[in-house]
């Protein structure tokens, strides 16, 4: 098969990618402050109890969900120009998205700090500002039709993917440098947040302005709903799904790492001391696995980045608690490599989700004809919606009070206690060990993946002549329609 032109022809400037990488990564910066903190805030600074955080994160998740069904729906819809379906959804919420992600890490003082009506305050605004940041998120949409060059699209997706696992991180740095500022944890989350939504509106509202989609759309209005049982009915969609279900049971991992760190450390603004090998091994694992891509298929490497998975939180783990009885220096510095090493299997796990479903996508558009860019996201994340509410929903019960199995102890007036053995060998455990094992399934359904090698290539040449045909079409209704409006003119 003779490919397209357009399948090797370069369309992206250098400038427009860099800014476009920029948008994202402090979109991500802003997202992280609430991924990272919010949970420390209601556990450490509103002093929340579990069964409460615990129905507030499984609450927002379902109800997330719900909302979702149909923001999805608006999204999807087909741009009246054929083109920019994300540009202009990205300008217009970017303000309200900073706004809404301070108002996570404030809570009016006339607010009592327990009862009904705290749970129900809290409730409301991580709402709002998830309904927001699905808005504001589109921006990361953007990577897949920013070319119809197959190798630049996913040049964009590794570096969105990368600056996105740098930006998560950035948080850290900005919360451990207010703890140099005030000790009082709740203004370091507010006054973080504050920074954070102003620099990431700022760049967001330039990408919105300067980055280019350029994927053709056909303008047949239809039924979103049809949308979504197309792509139910899409067997690579299922298996993206399955794994992502499986994996996002690793929502009970990451919630530990804040907590961990406040147990050794004894401030969560030291979390950047976990965190940071952790995102460096992620930067380099993204690097890795785009020079992997050159021998080896995503399916491959992503079944290979399980297992190891496994390995490298094992070791990180037993090292960990070596350190923990002997307090060696040197067990410290091995501790501390060892996450680094967990990092690595992240580059994986975050980036080769997005060029899975970026090339179902063509299957879907080759077979129906409709673009599905965020539905796809949706369904595929039914999943990892089930899994990370009930993650969320189990993991403070787990963490604290009097029934937990970790039995971590909240902070007294600012002050953290001394934490048991037991206690941080069991955070240790959970971020770990239950971590990798979430990885390992992961990649089991990915043995069923056949949408790799020659059979990937064959569906995007298709799409592109495909796009053309419409392109064409388009282009000759367009012509035909001025050539009838110069005719009326010359009448009058």
């Amino acid at each position: 098969m003779v490919e397209n032109s357009k399948s090797s022809k370069k369309y992206v400037p250098t400038k427009e990618m860099i800014v476009f990488l920029m948008g994202t990564f402090f979109l991500t910066v802003m997202q992280g402050m609430q991924g990272n903190y919010r949970q420390a805030y209601l556990v450490n600074v509103l002093q929340i109890d579990s069964d409460s955080v615990g129905f507030i994160n499984s609450f927002c998740t379902i109800a997330s969900f719900i909302i979702n069904f149909f923001l999805m729906m608006i999204i999807d819809r087909t741009p009246k120009d054929g083109k920019n379906k994300f540009k202009p959804i990205v300008a217009a919420w970017a303000i309200p998205t900073g706004i809404l992600s301070v108002l996570l890490f404030w809570t009016p003082g006339f607010i009592p700090r327990t009862g009904v009506i705290i749970v129900v305050y809290l409730i409301g605004i991580q709402l709002v500002y998830n309904i927001a940041n699905t808005f504001a998120g589109t921006l990361n949409n953007i990577a897949v039709v920013i070319s119809p060059n197959n190798d630049e699209r996913d040049t964009a997706l590794t570096f969105r993917g990368i600056v996105n696992a740098v930006g998560n991180s950035a948080p850290l740095v900005v919360v451990l440098v207010a703890g140099f500022v005030t000790k009082d944890e709740g203004l370091q989350y507010l006054g973080s947040s504050i920074l954070c939504a102003l620099v990431c509106t700022v760049f967001m509202l330039l990408a919105s302005k300067m980055v280019k989609e350029r994927i053709t759309y056909t303008g047949e209005k239809i039924n979103p709903l049809l949308g979504y049982r197309d792509i139910i009915k899409n067997k690579y969609a299922w298996i993206v799904l399955i794994s992502e279900f499986l994996k996002n049971f690793r929502g009970i991992a990451t919630y530990m790492g804040i907590f961990l760190a406040a147990a050794l450390l004894g401030s969560t603004s030291k979390y950047i001391l976990l965190g940071l090998p952790t995102g460096i091994g992620t930067f380099v694992g993204m690097l890795i696995v785009k020079a992997l891509l050159k021998k080896f298929n995503s399916k491959q490497i992503y079944i290979a980045s399980g297992i190891y998975s496994v390995c490298a939180n094992a070791l990180a783990f037993g090292i960990g608690v070596m350190y923990f009885k002997t307090g060696s220096a040197l067990l410290q510095i091995v501790f501390i490599v060892s996450l680094f090493l967990i990092g690595l299997q992240f580059g994986a796990s975050n980036l080769l989700p997005s060029m899975f479903q970026a090339d179902i996508l063509e299957d879907i558009e080759l077979k129906t004809g409709k673009r599905l860019d965020v539905s796809l996201g949706f369904v595929c994340g039914i999943g990892s919606t089930i899994s990370g509410a009930i993650a969320t929903g189990v993991a403070p019960l787990i963490l604290y009070g009097d029934n937990s199995i970790i039995q971590y102890m909240q902070p007294v007036e600012g002050v953290y206690p001394e934490q048991e053995l037991r206690t941080k060998i069991l955070l240790l455990f959970f971020y770990t060990i239950f971590h990798g094992i979430m990885m390992l399934l992961a990649g089991v359904p990915f043995f069923f993946y056949r949408l790799t090698g020659e059979r990937k290539d064959k569906i995007h040449s298709a799409v592109l002549e495909k796009r053309r045909m419409i392109e064409e079409s388009r282009g000759g209704t367009e012509k035909a329609s001025e050539t009838h409006d110069d005719g009326n003119d010359a009448d009058d």
